[in-house]
């Protein structure tokens, strides 16, 4: 008999969703689904999967000879991650392959503190990782990989993570996978993860991904043991399959190593499911719109088949991650939405909602809540659910017209949110509470509502494929960047194949090209292929092996149920909650004593004032608050209480922002000041930040507070802001000579450089940058110290207590539910409305980006719109914002074809996330943000000279035609520390 029919099955928290299709009639008014089934998920999953499947087969009379496979999506392995379950989750031990690096950013550092308490057992930095090309950081030490595996064996942790730097481009020395073999001929009965396996670069959002796999680890294989022992009671001798994030397919027994693949793979399937329903309509990309009970989850569904991913990182229970992960934006609008009318007779809907008791709560079925179902009977009808009578004697029909205005506005802003350019794209809506949606929505070019949409997150599932993806980085010296594409495209087809794909199917369905910053010649390749499961290819069924994955029936019931209530209470280094309004710095003889909170809001105010560039404070922040909570102490001290013969240091990182995702720092911010200043003997009295923009905003703080030095920071910096290159900086605008010689740089992996003598800051720049490349394309640099004296004349003013300020500014209007007001907000800590401005607001429609002499140069586009919710934009037409790394000019796109420059360099281009109030840095520019630019007017220390605007202006960046305006009249920053002391 033929094999030739699907099962697709999503077990959800709410409902278990089923379907049998013949993929073969697929292109029929039916799709090819011969049975369906929509029930309450079960305690117990093997329960619910075993019912759908029989009340189909019941229902369809099929011979389960026929069925060629099942696939299965569920929530399980996400939930328990969330619900931060003892139970469910593993201790794991970590192994870090970093050689020197790392040391001050331990793994989980950045994890809730119950979370890494429940989780993280132990950890160890040991021997080994690459740099960005290929070559050893060290290699791996045998010796100490058993030292540390029995160390591990006695704490009885049995799920271990080996995460080694750059180990998704290691195919020459397979550093992970020999630690591993190590690991195993003293504890075989361990289960080890590599990172390799889970996620692609970024080394701590990796690192985070494996251990979470590692600790769902035990769970996921008595889960998926009893979605196997449920398919073998049905008589299937078929293959089980996982559904995965992206829209893909694993063979259960993979999945069960790779839980974590599966951790969103609920809209996913929904997404896949309504691309089948329309196969035959639509060929484009289209907003698919899944409403449930609670919530409504817009995704963008590209024309390949599958979900648009999200960019950077993505978060799962205050986790950050970097594996593959649909992007896919809530609100609160289901058919369980709570519907209340205001003071003023408007209504609003949501965000609470009655869920899965809308059948005893909701009036339509008898309840006493008025819900959007109830609306939605109301106004049909010809409706069928529930009993309409009793929504029309609740007396609600006045407010039917204002509940679909309310319902179809809240659709189309998300919509709108998510679309990548102006124009309509087709709508697809999906899920049980369709039905409240209407049948035409602006931004729609056409919105259906097709049959079965509400089993689509099942058909979805069934309809999965096999997926091939490859990330790495590869020379473009000798071949051409599409040549090399091609090589790795085919990498990517074979991977596919060898997961299981029938090779006349594959096909590419994504790439992605990113040169690599100040790296000669070496370029990011990001492809993924996929094809049809080769079902001759494999006899497994679903008895296939799992180790250590048998699951009793009483015991998946208990692990069903979760654990016991779990302690709550505020735990060790837990940051207390605290008033933001009524906050205040510790300031100590005229001292500045950070705190964690104080820190914080540097960080965010540091990214601001990035001006796209300067790369995250993300990293350095996680580092300094780990050094704070070690002990050390970060003070800040005001220029203005510098002597004259201080020594002021300087350092700062240079290099490529994709080595710094990758290789964190060890100890060469702190090697390089020591070689300069033992070089010098002399010692220095304080520390300055070379740019107060971006990650080096917070170095300055790092290097004063580290045990060795001790010292104070000056609340100033030598920017004001970031810019792409160390000698645009106001002490070179003052002064002709170099000012900062001696300077050096370091690699933290023993090699060392000095430049003692150079004609110019220039210069200097010029020979750093070329060493660059051979000393792992990051390095740390310090610069050569400058008098007091000096540096209360050059120094860019209390730029820490304005990154504050502005910090501060943006937490409390998060606080306060205020972010539509956030740019306001930072504008009245800039100096207010004479020395800072809103620019522009809308959405991102186009970016493009180019590399040139190690820069990232490029211009990114916006469209006008409104960004706080409402109808009508604040600003018409389009901006377009140049950049090289940061941000160069703000060009207004007139409706006549003209362009005026209404803001450009030194003055400060600045572009927030409206959702946040958070910087967006021009690595993270994508379509669909929706963005403010504000624009700030620059120190005076760079306008006030003609030598200021050539080095940091326009003509700086080789726009010799375009002419500085000043956005108005610099206010220099309010020190905190004069304001608190």
């Amino acid at each position: 008999m033929t094999r030739s029919l699907r099962i697709g099955v999503d077990v959800g928290g709410t409902n278990t969703d089923g379907v049998i299709l013949d993929p073969s009639r697929s292109s029929e008014p039916g799709r090819g689904i011969i049975a369906w089934h929509k029930a309450s998920t079960t305690g117990n999953p093997s329960d619910g999967i075993n019912n759908a499947i029989t009340a189909m087969f019941a229902s369809s009379k099929i011979n389960p000879e026929e069925v060629a496979s099942v696939t299965i999506g569920t929530t399980h392995f996400i939930n328990a991650v969330v619900e931060q379950d003892s139970a469910r989750l593993a201790k794991v031990a970590i192994i870090r392959l970093c050689g020197p690096f790392s040391k001050g950013v331990p793994p989980c550092i950045d994890w809730p503190v119950k979370l890494r308490n429940l989780i993280r057992g132990y950890y160890c930095l040991v021997d080994g990782g690459l740099e960005v090309d290929g070559n050893l950081i060290s290699d791996i030490n045998e010796e100490q990989i058993l030292r540390e595996t029995e160390i591990i064996k006695s704490k009885g942790i049995k799920s271990i993570v080996i995460a080694g730097i750059f180990s998704p481009v290691d195919v020459l020395y397979r550093q992970e996978e020999r630690a591993a073999s190590i690991l195993k001929t003293i504890y075989p009965e361990a289960s080890i993860v590599l990172s390799k396996d889970v996620a692609n670069l970024g080394f701590l959002e990796r690192e985070n991904a494996a251990i979470l796999n590692a600790s769902i680890l035990p769970f996921a294989r008595k889960t998926i043991a009893s979605f196997q022992h449920a398919i073998s009671r049905l008589s299937l001798k078929c293959p089980v399959f996982i559904t995965q994030n992206d829209g893909t397919i694993l063979l259960a027994s993979q999945a069960a190593n790779l839980p974590i693949r599966t951790f969103s793979s609920g809209p996913t399937n929904s997404m896949r499911g309504a691309a089948v329903l329309t196969q035959n309509e639509i060929k484009e990309s289209m907003m698919v719109v899944d409403i449930g009970g609670t919530t409504t989850d817009v995704g963008l569904l590209l024309a390949n088949g599958f979900p648009r991913q999200a960019a950077a990182f993505s978060e799962i229970s205050g986790v950050r991650t970097n594996f593959s992960y649909p992007d896919v934006r809530s609100i609160g609008l289901g058919g369980g939405s709570i519907v209340r009318k205001s003071e003023d007779g408007s209504l609003t809907i949501g965000p609470d909602s009655v869920g899965y008791l809308l059948p005893e709560k909701a009036i339509v079925f008898g309840g006493d809540v008025v819900t959007a179902t109830d609306y939605t009977v109301l106004a049909d009808e010809k409706s069928e659910i529930g009993e309409r009578t009793l929504v029309v004697k609740a007396g609600l029909d006045g407010n039917v017209g204002a509940f679909k205005a309310e319902a179809k506005r809240m659709l189309e802003r998300a919509i709108d949110n998510m679309k990548t350019s102006a124009a309509d794209i087709p709508v697809l809506l999906v899920g049980g509470g369709a039905i409240i949606a209407p049948d035409e929505l602006k931004g729609a070019s056409k919105v259906i509502k097709p049959e079965w949409s509400g089993v689509a997150n099942a058909i979805g599932a069934a309809t999965a494929r096999v997926s091939g993806v490859v990330d790495t980085i590869e020379s473009t010296e000798v071949k051409s960047a599409k040549e090399v594409m091609g090589v790795v495209s085919e990498r990517a087809r074979k991977r596919a194949v060898e997961n299981g794909a029938r090779e006349e199917t594959v096909r590419v369905v994504e790439m992605d090209h990113l040169p690599l910053q100040y790296i000669a010649n070496k370029s990011r390749f990001i492809v993924k292929a996929v094809g049809d499961f080769d079902f001759e290819r494999t006899t497994v069924g679903p008895e296939e092996s799992l180790a250590n994955g048998t699951a009793e029936e009483d015991e998946m019931k208990e692990f069903a149920k979760g654990s016991a209530a779990q302690d709550v209470s505020k735990e060790e280094g837990e940051s207390p909650a605290i008033d933001i309004s009524s906050y205040k710095p510790n300031i100590q003889d005229r001292e500045w004593v950070i705190s964690e909170t104080d820190l914080s809001w540097i960080s965010i105010g540091c990214y601001i004032l990035g001006t796209g560039g300067g790369g995250s404070p993300y990293g350095h922040m996680l580092r300094l608050r780990e050094i704070m909570r070690s002990g050390g102490v970060v003070r800040v001290i005001s220029p203005d209480d510098l002597k004259d013969d201080d020594l002021v240091a300087c350092g700062g990182g240079k290099g490529s922002p994709t080595v710094s995702i990758e290789k964190l720092p060890g100890d060469e911010m702190m090697q390089s000041q020591t070689e300069l200043y033992n070089f010098m003997k002399v010692q220095p009295n304080s520390v300055i930040a070379l740019e107060i923009g971006g990650g080096n905003g917070l170095q300055g703080m790092i290097l004063g507070s580290s045990t060795n030095m001790n010292l104070p920071t000056v609340d100033g910096d030598w920017m004001g802001r970031a810019y792409p290159v160390a000698w645009q900086t106001t002490p070179v605008v003052f002064e002709e000579k170099p000012v900062f010689l001696p300077s050096t740089i370091c690699d933290g992996n023993g090699n060392v450089i000095f430049m003692t003598q150079a004609k110019s800051e220039l210069m200097v720049e010029k020979a750093f940058r070329a060493a660059l490349s051979q000393m792992g394309s990051h390095v740390a640099c310090a610069k050569g110290p400058v008098t007091g004296k000096n540096t209360k004349s050059w120094v860019v003013e209390h730029t820490i207590s304005l990154s504050w300020r502005i910090g501060r500014a943006v937490a409390l209007a998060r606080k306060e539910n205020r972010i539509d007001e956030v740019a306001e907000s930072i504008i009245a800590e800039a100096g207010g409305k004479d020395a800072a401005k809103v620019l522009f607001k809308g959405k991102i429609v186009e970016v493009e980006r180019t590399l040139r002499t190690g820069h990232v140069y490029g211009e990114v586009i916006i469209e006008g719109m409104d960004t706080s919710g409402g109808e009508k934009a604040e600003f018409e037409g389009r901006m377009k914002i140049p950049f090289k790394n940061e941000n160069i000019l703000a060009v207004k796109e007139n409706g006549d074809g003209s362009e005026t420059i209404v803001a450009s360099v030194p003055d400060l281009i600045c572009v927030i996330d409206a959702q946040n109030g958070e910087a967006i840095g021009t690595p993270e520019y994508r379509y669909g943000l929706l963005v403010i630019v504000l624009g700030i007017v620059a120190s005076e220390k760079w306008t006030s000279t003609q030598r200021g605007l050539e080095i940091g202006g326009p003509k700086g960046f080789g726009m010799d035609d375009v002419e500085y305006k000043a956005l108005g009249k610099f206010q220099k920053p309010r020190s905190v520390i004069s304001e608190y002391a």
